[in-house]
């Protein structure tokens, strides 16, 4: 870094307090529009009930068996089934037992756009090629998972011996058929969510926000891309992106331009990064590019952390000049925040230029010229702490740049913290749930919550999760038993037709593959 760029750097250190001072002083389009007015009539009306679920369009959920153990693990509705695999502990193909924390997830197709050869000899042979999972394990300091690309194998522990633990496997499946897996990279920590490339790989985040550094001096907070060949991936971090407490990465096929959320209570930017090389091929995002944030136009410091259907904003940009900058203690009177608190490097260079700030930016799916951007708990909670709400879905047009609230959920009946989002080739909008028991007369557990063409939210699934040592033992598991109805859903994609929805259940770390008549609803 030049004298120059120290100097800036300084400046935007006491800038920010001028920021945080100034902070205190799309419309829906398509088969999503009718959400917009039906939530801003319920709001207007004062009738919570109308942000009530419908009944499931595919039917009532009930328990099903699972095709692999037989254990009834989900609630589905009638005609749906599914097959679990790759649970934590499972021997994997390569040997190793699986890593625990299942997340963020997609699924790519057998022949690459740039010829990958997804079968592995192996695992799989013949009868066409076969889809590729990259599966995130959201696993802090302790044991590494041994792939062929390891980032940091220093002690992270501070002495203890302790190893970055996270990173990534890859899952193969075809024909409906669950067919191996192997890791693919380790020395990485907390790999929450990420995204998947228009060419055919999977970028994985770090959620972590810490300016310690391991015993060989490696930084974590990073994204890494991994390639559905394990073997051709390389554990570089792309600095540019930013170190902070990544969650989700969607990347618009038109501009090349990346769009990452930020996992910061009341603390959260919102970027995109400009990649010097936008030739689509594995590797070009490494070769650097600029970090920026959004601004709302004509309102600096904009606060977003508490939603309310019909707010739109036109954003704009603002750059990042150190996307590598470590954290620094908020200010006094950072609103919303407990004292001391740290900021993101690059979240506050972003608030002292004015950017805004979501509660806690989630996941985040691109879908014909829109991303769709969960902030997990938007709203007031019954204490009425801001920023601790039950969440919202936005969506950024990006023609227009901007930015509106699609959906707010008023309560946890509707959706209890929406997590991450996928977008099915139909167009249907799923949201995992993260918000632990969620009471809605169908008994407690995790959902999976749909939208309707007409703008309704219904719950899809259930978690059902409950384990008894024997259960365990005859399934030839070796998870713990317990009631796991409220671990989160995360990681659901669909395969490139439509026909399969992948989902996991972070514990006791499970993957299903889930199928059934799905032209009966809107997904």
């Amino acid at each position: 870094m030049t004298t120059i760029e120290k100097d800036a750097i300084d400046d935007l250190r006491r800038n920010l307090v001028k920021g945080s001072a100034a902070a205190m002083a799309l419309g829906a389009t398509g088969a999503l529009g009718a959400l917009h007015s039906r939530q801003a009539e319920a709001r207007t009306l004062g009738d919570p009930t109308r942000l009530a679920p419908i009944p499931n369009p595919y039917g009532a959920l009930a328990p099903v068996k699972d095709d692999s153990t037989g254990l009834p693990l989900l609630r589905l509705p009638p005609g749906f089934r599914y097959a679990s695999y790759g649970w934590s502990g499972d021997r994997m193909s390569d040997g190793q037992p699986t890593p625990d924390r299942h997340d963020g997830m997609a699924a790519m197709r057998g022949q690459g756009r740039f010829g990958f050869q997804f079968d592995h000899p192996g695992i799989c042979k013949g009868r066409g090629p076969a889809l590729v999972l990259v599966r995130n394990h959201e696993r802090g300091a302790g044991t590494q998972i041994q792939a062929p690309a390891i980032y940091d194998s220093g002690d992270i522990g501070g002495g203890n011996g302790a190893l970055s633990g996270g990173g990534t496997t890859n899952l193969w499946y075809r024909d409906g058929e669950w067919l191996g897996a192997e890791a693919s990279l380790g020395g990485t920590l907390v790999n929450c969510a990420g995204g998947p490339t228009p060419w055919g790989t999977w970028l994985t985040c770090e959620e972590i926000k810490t300016n310690a550094v391991s015993s060989t001096g490696r930084k974590h907070g990073y994204v890494f891309e991994v390639n559905p060949r394990a073997e051709l991936t390389r554990p570089t971090p792309i600095v540019d992106m930013g170190r902070f407490s990544h969650e989700a990465v969607a990347i618009d096929p038109v501009t090349g331009f990346v769009y990452l959320t930020e996992d910061d209570r009341n603390k959260s930017g919102l970027y995109r990064y400009i990649p010097n090389d936008r030739r689509p091929r594995p590797g070009a995002l490494e070769r650097g590019g600029r970090l920026q944030a959004a601004r709302v136009k004509g309102k600096p410091n904009a606060d977003l952390i508490v939603a309310a259907i019909g707010d739109s904003y036109a954003l704009e940009w603002v750059d990042v000049p150190d996307p590598d900058l470590d954290g620094i203690v908020a200010p006094a009177g950072f609103p919303d925040i407990s004292a001391s608190e740290t900021l993101s490097g690059p979240f506050a260079q972003a608030w002292s230029a004015g950017a805004l700030r979501m509660s806690r930016g989630e996941g985040i799916w691109y879908a014909q010229g829109k991303l769709f951007i969960v902030d997990t708990s938007t709203g007031v909670d019954e204490r009425g702490r801001r920023g601790r709400g039950e969440g919202a879905v936005w969506v950024l047009d990006l023609a227009q740049m901007r930015m509106t609230a699609l959906f707010v959920s008023g309560n946890q009946l509707a959706a209890n913290n929406p997590d991450n989002v996928t977008v099915s080739p139909r167009g249907g909008v799923l949201l995992c749930e993260d918000g632990g028991e969620s009471p809605d007369g169908n008994g407690n557990g995790a959902r999976l919550v749909g939208l309707t063409r007409d703008g309704q939210c219904f719950h899809f699934a259930k978690n059902d999760v409950e384990l008894t040592a024997s259960q365990i033992a005859d399934a030839g598991k070796t998870v713990t038993e317990g009631d796991y109805r409220d671990s989160e859903f995360c990681g659901a994609c669909w395969d490139p037709f439509g026909r399969t929805l992948f989902v996991n259940l972070q514990s006791p770390g499970i993957t299903f593959a889930i199928t059934g008549p799905w032209w009966k609803g809107p997904l």
